[in-house]
């Protein structure tokens, strides 16, 4: 079956836990033991309709608050499909993990309450949906059942939401705007007919008719994870060169370049575990061989002749800062991007982004949690990696503070 993965997000209360409590409770994918924790959850407080929040809010500390502080990761399956669901916060304080949650997905789900339409988060988790390149959004407009399931309510937040989609340029989203009560179960997995004027797809349906679209035309990239030297009757002067592909396809007689030697050479053998392999694709960890005795170490790359990367000192980015501590003009950080790490200094903040007029100008001095940024940044070698645009896999990257070993921000190549 194939693995769909999903990050929901959402203003606080918004309904991201109950909503996903109750897709799992519709598509039988809750356990005996969860299902009574539900009942008897439900019944400690007093509830008519079931809590299926209890599910997703795992943390101690949530429990008490009753909100989503941490990123909760779901696993399960239909019969047709898996699914992993990253399930992020909904506080603006929390916007650093909804980019952990959304980093690896391939489709957002967006909640919206129907009685406030779309909020700052709204704006920002969109944003960020797009500045990941996700696939596919769908905006879910959540607890229909307290505006007694009104077209016209729907109607006007489908309308904000186009125009708040259409308000950024260049890469294109699927978008799906869905009509629901989670508490209720409409249109989650079973059609309602408490809304017979909508004649578009449950949620349940729009994600498992998902199709992924990755561009599978990449650049061939593999880091050098590890160098195998092994000298014994099996294998004489053994030497192999261990990595995951991140993008691309190789295969026996391919011609690579080194980075950043630049030097050249020949596969001569491919192996994944004992299995020896004519050719290995996107995804695949691997060793290879090469024809040529060529000075190789961890945190260098292979790439094909004739392949284009930027192999420069400087980077446009945005970045999203992920600290507490603001960023320090004065300080040099590392970053890395794969297993290379280089140290660099943000040399310019060009803008700040902000997500409800993401098209604007806004001047900053300094850069905070949260804070999603275009810089300019001097790196001290060049780090070799690509726009996002073209190839997600190696055009992002992280900023680490040296002093405190934090991950500050991450980035992405433009």
């Amino acid at each position: 079956m194939e693995l769909l993965k999903i990050n929901t997000a959402g203003s606080v209360d918004d309904g991201k836990s109950t909503l996903i409590g109750r897709f799992l409770y519709d598509s039988n994918a809750l356990t005996l033991e969860q299902e009574e924790l539900v009942r008897k959850k439900t019944t400690e407080k007093g509830l008519k309709d079931l809590d299926f929040s209890v599910i997703t809010d795992g943390l101690i500390a949530e429990r008490e608050q009753g909100i989503t502080i941490d990123v909760a990761h779901i696993y399960f399956s239909t019969e047709t499909r898996k699914f992993i669901i990253a399930d992020s916060p909904g506080h603006i304080e929390y916007t650093r993990n909804m980019v952990t949650g959304a980093s690896n997905s391939e489709v957002s789900i967006v909640l919206i309450d129907a009685r406030k339409g779309l909020l700052e988060q709204t704006y920002r988790h969109f944003f960020i949906s797009h500045l990941l390149r996700l696939e596919s959004i769908v905006f879910c407009v959540n607890k229909m059942d307290l505006v007694d399931f009104s077209e016209d309510v729907f109607l006007k937040i489908a309308s904000d939401i186009e125009k708040m989609t259409n308000k950024l340029e260049g890469f294109k989203q699927k978008i799906s705007i869905v009509p629901i009560s989670s508490l209720k179960g409409d249109n989650v997995v079973f059609p309602t007919k408490n809304m017979n004027w909508y004649k578009g797809d449950t949620l349940s349906n729009i994600l498992h008719n998902f199709s992924k679209s990755e561009n599978e035309n990449c650049d061939f990239r593999m880091d050098v994870q590890q160098v195998f030297h092994v000298q014994n009757d099996e294998f004489v002067d053994y030497r192999s060169y261990a990595g995951k592909i991140s993008s691309g396809k190789i295969k026996v007689g391919d011609s690579v370049i080194v980075l950043p030697s630049e030097k050249k050479s020949k596969i001569i053998e491919i192996r994944k575990f004992e299995t020896v392999l004519e050719e290995a694709i996107k995804g695949d960890s691997i060793q290879i061989r090469l024809q040529d005795d060529i000075d190789i170490s961890r945190g260098m790359m292979f790439v094909k002749e004739n392949d284009e990367f930027l192999f420069e000192k400087e980077l446009q980015s945005k970045i999203v800062w992920l600290d507490e501590k603001p960023m320090n003009p004065l300080l040099k950080y590392l970053i890395q991007s794969g297993s290379r790490i280089q140290v660099c200094k943000i040399q310019e903040v060009i803008n700040s982004i902000q997500p409800e007029s993401p098209l604007g100008n806004h001047s900053v001095n300094e850069i905070k949690l949260n804070d999603i940024a275009t810089v300019k940044i001097k790196l001290a070698n060049p780090l070799f990696v690509d726009r996002y645009d073209e190839n997600k896999s190696n055009g992002s990257f992280i900023l680490i503070d040296q002093q405190t070993n934090n991950t500050v921000a991450v980035g992405f190549v433009e």
